[in-house]
């Protein structure tokens, strides 16, 4: 596993991953959409396993979110 977090493009087809996370959300509430997110976060970051990785992805989200 790298011990840095990729950035650079690394889906071969990124439109069809996109489409296929929303198509998750299909006729699902705002409740079950955030509780599919939440719960894919924490099944995604488990196979990830690295702390480290899991901190520089959290930074790289969160960036630009919050003025300060």
């Amino acid at each position: 596993m790298p011990e840095t977090l990729t950035l650079t493009a690394n889906l071969a087809t990124p439109d069809d991953t996109y489409a296929m996370l929303l198509s998750a959300h299909e006729g699902l509430s705002k409740a079950h959409s955030d509780a599919l997110n939440a719960r894919l976060i924490l099944i995604l970051a488990n196979h990830i396993g690295e702390a480290e990785i899991l901190k520089q992805a959290l930074r790289q989200a969160k960036a630009g979110l919050i003025d300060g």
